[in-house]
């Protein structure tokens, strides 16, 4: 017998002053069995980080078709594609064709180092796709904030960020560029 999904339930609270981005979010999300609480919760930060009205959690693990997150417009097209862990270049070669801007949130400290040390070359002619790297650590301390309900707040100005819960002490956010994006 196959196992199910856990469900979570998210309160979001956004005040992102350096995008000039104010918004509360009320998500479901799906915690694939095969999923960690620290991959479900960089997921959960990573929509913080990008959020807009068009944002949604994608099928994630439980298809190989869809990001984490994406962003459609209107028409369907595939405005942002995020992606949460270590893909593969195949995975980043695809999503770099079909959506405008791919990015990769990796985590995980020294073995994030050493994936994107493995996979450098291979993607930087990827022109849509930018790569950041949470810093060491930062995915444990998320993973201790994750309940089966949440309310969250995520700050960001000045380039730093942070997650805070009633519950716990807030978590700073800090990530390094790994690529960026080319100019056109």
């Amino acid at each position: 017998m196959a196992l199910k999904s856990t469900i979570y339930k998210a309160e979001l609270q956004i005040a992102d002053m350096d995008r000039h981005y104010y918004g509360d979010h009320a998500l479901t999300i799906a915690r694939h069995p095969s999923e960690t609480d620290e991959r479900m919760m960089v997921r959960l930060a990573a929509f913080a980080f990008f959020a807009s009205e068009r944002l949604e959690l994608a099928k994630g693990l439980s298809d190989t078709d869809e990001p984490d997150l994406w962003e459609k417009d209107l028409t369907g097209a595939i405005r942002t594609w995020i992606e949460v862990g270590q893909p593969d270049e195949r995975r980043l070669a695809k999503a770099s064709g079909r959506a405008e801007q791919v990015y990769v949130i990796a985590y995980g400290g020294r073995t994030s180092q050493l994936w994107w040390d493995g996979l450098r070359g291979k993607v930087e002619r990827l022109r849509n796709v930018e790569v950041w790297s949470l810093a060491e650590g930062a995915g444990e301390a998320l993973a201790r904030l994750a309940e089966r309900t949440m309310r969250l707040q995520l700050t960001v100005q000045d380039g730093a960020a942070w997650l805070t819960t009633a519950n716990a002490d807030p978590v700073e956010l800090q990530w390094t560029v790994l690529k960026a994006r080319s100019a056109a």
